[in-house]
């Protein structure tokens, strides 16, 4: 196979050329004593656009969210997250091997979309003060939800869910990952989005398009201990203002592409509909992520999601099967 389309994920995405320009002009110093000129710029400017105090440059997104549960809870709290959330999921038990927490999951019964949690859900998880339990301290909220579909939150449920959490004492992590999506979907500023979280992570390597890098926001006492935390597990960087750079150039030219990522991903969708394998409701596509269903007989005949990512490539269209019964495609 010469040439593929590869809808396996967003993090396949490679610089353009003016951006590879930006990080070759990048102006850079050593960010492990905090005189990166690039870095101390996305810093700035990303907590400004989020509303935030203050902002931490990661390697990962996955750091970031260490970094975030780390430095809110104390080894032997419970961090509270849906069982689908890529917190709990796809981070390699970071929570429980680095932050020395337990997890606990809350339904999302009830909730209007996969993966969300509603105030009556998360009320009903928080275990009483007992001698007996952990303490909970954080919850993860996911926006956009990678396994509910690319799902976005709704601002009022958000919201509630936030004001329920902290309520009970508790702390509030918002996974952004792709909350670029969730804002573009909603018409929405980020700081609106951001503002129910204590602490939001955001990646620029995903539909940005940039090569590494995340960030993290909080309070500035919050990030000064995930500052810590970050040289603590080897995310000290030094020169790395040329990743700042491409993160930079990103937020100034290609948030807009987003609303056309989310467009391709509906057309797909729809493309999707005529065929009898699948079970596909386009109207379930909110952003750039398509999971595509595969349908119970073709499943019950052998072609299942498995079966379908190798006929697919083997066509020179690359996807990811998640489980036995359906597909994902991202744009």
């Amino acid at each position: 196979m010469d040439r593929s389309i590869d809808f396996r994920s967003d993090t396949v995405t490679r610089p353009t050329p003016a951006m590879r320009e930006a990080m070759v002009n990048a102006t850079v110093g050593d960010d492990v004593m905090r005189e990166d000129p690039s870095i101390n710029l996305l810093e700035e400017r990303t907590a400004k656009l989020f509303g935030k105090e203050a902002a931490l440059f990661t390697p990962s997104g996955t750091m970031a969210n260490l970094l975030a549960i780390a430095s809110q809870t104390v080894p032997g709290d419970e961090l509270l997250t849906h069982r689908d959330s890529h917190v709990y999921y796809y981070e390699a038990a970071g929570y429980a091997a680095v932050a020395g927490c337990s997890i606990r999951f809350v339904s999302d019964a009830g909730a209007p979309k996969p993966g969300l949690l509603t105030p009556e859900a998360l009320q009903q998880a928080i275990r009483p003060k007992d001698d007996h339990f952990p303490t909970p301290r954080l919850v993860t909220f996911e926006n956009t939800h990678n396994r509910g579909g690319g799902v976005v939150w709704p601002l009022e449920l958000l919201r509630a869910t936030a004001d329920a959490a902290h309520d009970r004492g508790l702390k509030v992590h918002i996974d952004g990952s792709r909350v670029w999506n969730a804002a573009v979907a909603l018409g929405v500023d980020l700081a609106t989005i951001a503002r129910p979280g204590d602490t939001l992570s955001a990646c620029f390597s995903k539909g940005l398009g940039c090569p590494v890098g995340s960030i993290l926001l909080g309070t500035k006492e919050t990030i000064d201990r995930a500052r810590h935390r970050r040289k603590m597990l080897g995310g000290g960087m030094r020169q790395a203002g040329v990743l700042a750079a491409a993160a930079l150039h990103a937020l100034d030219h290609h948030l807009g592409r987003l609303a056309e990522d989310h467009r391709r991903a509906r057309t797909l969708a729809e493309s999707l509909v005529e065929c009898s394998a699948f079970a596909m409701d386009p109207t379930a596509v909110e952003t750039n992520l398509v999971y595509v269903p595969i349908a119970a007989e073709a499943v019950a005949l052998g072609h299942d999601a498995v079966f379908w990512e190798q006929r697919l490539r083997e066509a020179g269209i690359l996807c990811y099967a998640e489980g036995n019964d359906r597909i994902r495609l991202v744009t």
